[in-house]
């Protein structure tokens, strides 16, 4: 037992909550299935950032949040619940090249965390840049760009600021900061590369 504010909370209880989230207009969020076999309970969600059509995945930038609770507590958790996170978005190829992506990326993940005061411990996880360019019929798609993070953490308090920060991550990597709602963007279309 970790001794954490969250001993004892039901999963439906949490769950019910995290589906009352109101996020920013320009994120498009929805529940999908859960992946089977993790945990006992599990809640899934998907984001897009300014989707085109729904039900696609956004070509400035998606997410997956997933909400796992076992109150055997596995050993890897040390705890009951844990979060399991994805976002990537396109990048610009300058800035798929930047040596510190990787780091400022997870840092954008933390400081979100610590934003929303959504407090968790054994934190893990990779961020990943992809450069590629085309050749062939693809040719004129030219260069490009996109980081992916993927994370996990167990949380202490709080479930719903762990959405939000994760909501925040998205938009962040998608070039939206906090407090952009209701903003046009200077730059255009981003094209995804995957």
């Amino acid at each position: 037992m970790t001794g954490d504010l969250l001993s004892g909370v039901a999963f439906d209880d949490v769950a019910a909550a995290i589906r009352e989230t109101t996020f920013r207009d320009d994120l498009t969020v929805r529940e999908i299935s859960a992946p089977s076999g993790l945990a006992p309970h599990a809640l899934a969600l998907a984001a897009d950032v300014r989707p085109e059509a729904s039900g696609e995945d956004s070509a400035y930038g998606t997410g997956r949040f997933i909400l796992l609770h076992d109150p055997d507590e596995p050993a890897q958790w040390n705890g009951s619940w844990r979060i399991v996170c994805f976002a990537q978005a396109p990048l610009e190829p300058e800035i798929g090249m930047d040596a510190l992506l990787a780091e400022v990326t997870w840092s954008w993940l933390t400081d979100a965390l610590q934003a929303h005061s959504a407090t968790y411990h054994s934190p893990s996880g990779t961020a990943t840049k992809t450069l590629s360019k085309g050749f062939g019929t693809l040719a004129e798609e030219g260069d490009g760009a996109q980081i992916e993070l993927r994370a996990s953490w167990t949380p202490t308090a709080n479930l719903g600021a762990h959405v939000e920060a994760w909501a925040e991550l998205v938009c962040m990597l998608a070039g939206l900061p906090p407090g952009s709602e209701q903003i046009a963007t200077v730059t255009s279309r981003r094209v995804s590369r995957g």
